[in-house]
């Protein structure tokens, strides 16, 4: 039996995909509460995944450079909590679709606040 080699395919990601695994992998980080809907404007008005809290965009050379917006939690730190965000997002995009990541862009809109409820009694 002989096995003929073949030139490899090409595979083509969609842009809702991507806006996936951002979302997926921002969520799941410690101190995200949840994603903020993206800026709006002309300029983003046909940008994919912008009232989903990410922008993605894909250059010529095939790099990714996902803008996330994001509600954290209070009592954290914003710093670390973002650079955790970028770790992860990178990671998944590069692990799952095998794209290189050329930025991760963390837009922090708003911190949710926990009201201490006063004990009843």
């Amino acid at each position: 039996m002989t096995t003929t080699e073949r030139p490899p395919g090409k595979t083509t990601i969609a842009p809702g995909v991507l806006v996936t695994i951002v979302k997926l992998a921002a969520l799941h980080v410690e101190g995200v509460s949840r994603l903020a809907p993206g800026p709006s404007g002309v300029n983003n008005l046909f940008s994919r995944g912008r009232d989903e809290g990410v922008i993605i965009e894909v250059n010529e050379q095939g790099e990714v450079t996902a803008d996330v917006h994001l509600v954290l939690t209070d009592r954290i730190n914003v710093r670390e909590v973002s650079r955790n965000i970028q770790e992860e997002v990178a990671l998944a995009i590069r692990k799952l679709v095998g794209m290189e990541v050329k930025a991760v862009n963390i837009h922090i809109d708003d911190i949710d606040f926990q009201i201490d409820q006063p004990a009843e009694g």
